[in-house]
């Protein structure tokens, strides 16, 4: 095993690795702890495939890391025989994304499987969506979601279109680590590829049928066409891919008051506006809201980059303040309305299944029972929840009614196998419509939901530790709680201890100990007292360990006392061991 100096010597000896990456690395030669940040260890492959900054070294993103990573899933996709069905492959506004898309296409080609490329910029759905429309193995998305605009990532999806879980993730995973020696990747040409068959470009064929399949969901076309000149609508697509599908949808089922920030509607990957592209970040709907004062808008939406995740703020036409809602409100929101319109049409079968990640909001859960679904729980990733679909269709049990994550993400139909924000703006200026006919906002539509099904609250405090040192303290956290499970947090007593690493599920009263029933992850979940909870996981997208928690309470003051309460005591308890 190469040390981390003699892997920088060898990119600056060695003529494969290009001029630009040897300028740039020997602008650090003097930073040790640099030198080491981008060579002590290869970019990993999380929840979400790679995700890193951009930058020479094989612990960053550029063309070499993504031509391995390609090479690596080449290789696997030849030995599962695999390779007549052709790779898709998209990208979204950051920088470098059309760059390393080629590229990935050039290195798939090379290996004479044939990749099917979008001209142009596409939301991560439709990538999902398009693996299953082609008939393709496997999909690759060039984009780093979320993060600031320093990173890029790269996606792996699988035939059934969700992101790859076992046993593909480790096999490619293994196909990549396998490869030592980054020059030999194969590669080609685009005129060389394109001669043998293996390199397509991809467009409005497919944008057309992905979103037909998207204003398919839409389960009460009345209300909208009563409502549609009298809901107004404020979207921002932060700088990213939702611009155009977003506004096509909306304008294809009816809505006619659509205002898009302008200072946020171009692609740019600077994100100029804001420092962290993220719907959940306050920051990020500061234009948004400006203009919906201005405009007299019912909701506000905003994509993400890749327009996976969609954040909202909806009036209270009360106060006349515009109401944020989290992931957990907007999803269990729109996983009540879904129900509540399929149910008045009979349209919930014996075997309805809702199925949620586990530190999505235990709301949910409530709504799923009163319209007699099965709740399914499956670990963090949405890709856990396309996995569901697919088991359901292969084992033929179990009918999909709605799948959600509490990081703002949600799928209404089965047509895509990833977190939908096209599809989830057109179901909340749906629900708006639909609403707003019985005299009520969304704002109202939320409370309504407290009153019958409990006021819940749930938040998530996450901690950053970024490099090497924050790393090896992540881990040592994980290490020591999972060695210490502690008795109460707070004021709450823990009644059961999950370890997804360990499948165990351990009654702290009994001593009783059964398997957990989920694949191998690390993460723990404690089950509290008085309808509490709190699941610790480090992220696997961001140097960050996550700490995720809720409470029910007799009333929404109730309930953010009760939150406040186990917010601090969890901090108290993260204090101690950081």
């Amino acid at each position: 095993m190469k040390d981390y100096k003699s892997i920088y010597d060898e990119w600056l000896l060695n003529p494969y690795f290009d001029e630009a990456a040897k300028e740039e690395l020997r602008g650090i030669a003097e930073n040790e702890g640099e030198i080491k940040e981008r060579f002590y260890k290869d970019l990993e492959f999380g929840t979400a495939g790679l995700r890193g900054i951009i930058g020479a070294g094989i612990n960053r993103m550029n063309i070499y890391v993504v031509r391995r990573a390609t090479q690596g899933l080449a290789n696997y996709i030849i030995k599962q025989g695999g390779a007549s069905k052709g790779v898709a492959i998209a990208y979204d506004s950051r920088h470098m994304s059309p760059e390393f898309a080629e590229e990935a296409a050039l290195t798939l080609a090379a290996n004479g499987i044939k990749a099917y490329k979008f001209d142009s910029l596409r939301p991560t759905p439709e990538l999902s969506y398009a693996v299953r429309e082609l008939g393709c193995i496997a999909g690759i998305n060039i984009t780093a979601s979320h993060n600031p605009p320093e990173y890029n990532g790269y996606k792996v999806y699988w035939e059934d279109g969700a992101q790859f879980t076992p046993p593909h993730d480790k096999g490619v995973t293994k196909e990549v680590m396998d490869i030592v020696d980054l020059s030999k990747v194969k590669t080609t040409t685009r005129e060389e590829a394109e001669a043998a068959g293996n390199y397509q470009i991809i467009g409005s064929e497919i944008d057309d049928k992905y979103i037909a399949h998207v204003k398919a969901q839409v389960v009460n076309q009345d209300a909208i066409d009563k409502m549609q000149d009298d809901i107004r609508v404020v979207y921002t697509p932060l700088h990213g891919t939702g611009n155009l599908p977003v506004r096509r949808a909306l304008k294809e089922i009816g809505f006619t008051h659509v205002f898009v920030v302008p200072e946020q509607e171009q692609p740019d990957g600077d994100f100029p506006t804001v420092g962290y592209p993220n719907p959940e970040a306050e920051e990020a709907f500061a234009l948004g809201l400006a203009l919906a004062k201005e405009k007299n808008a019912d909701l506000v939406l905003a994509t993400d980059p890749d327009a996976d995740r969609l954040g909202v703020y909806v009036k209270d036409e009360r106060t006349g303040a515009y109401i944020p809602l989290t992931g957990n409100m907007s999803g269990a929101l729109l996983c009540e309305y879904v129900l509540s319109q399929k149910k008045e049409r009979g349209a919930i079968p014996a075997d309805g299944q809702v199925i949620k990640s586990i530190v999505t909001t235990n709301l949910v859960d409530a709504v799923a029972r009163s319209y007699g679904c099965e709740l399914i729980e499956v670990l963090t990733g949405f890709k856990y929840i396309g996995q569901q679909i697919l088991k359901e269709e292969t084992t033929g049990y179990g009918t999909y009614m709605f799948g959600l994550e509490e990081s703002y993400g949600c799928l209404i139909g089965t047509y895509a196998r990833d977190k939908d924000a096209i599809s989830a703006s057109v179901a909340l200026c749906e629900a708006a419509a639909y609403y707003k006919t019985k005299g009520m906002t969304l704002c109202d539509a939320m409370i309504a939901m407290y009153e019958t099904y409990g006021y819940y609250k749930d938040a998530v405090k996450a901690i950053g530790l970024k490099g090497i040192e924050g790393q090896e303290k992540i881990q040592a956290i994980m290490a020591f709680m999972r060695e210490n499970t502690p008795d109460h947090v707070g004021d709450y007593q823990v009644l059961s201890a999950r370890d997804y690493k360990l499948d165990t599920v351990k009654d702290m009263s009994t001593g009783e100990v059964i398997p957990t029933g989920l694949p191998q992850s690390d993460v723990l979940y404690y089950d509290l007292s008085d309808d509490a909870w709190l699941c610790v996981r480090p992220s696997g997208t961001e140097p960050k360990i996550k700490f995720y928690y809720g409470v029910k309470g007799a009333s929404m003051e109730d309930a953010e006392k009760k939150s406040a309460g186990l917010g601090e005591a969890v901090m108290a308890m993260v204090e101690k061991m950081i």
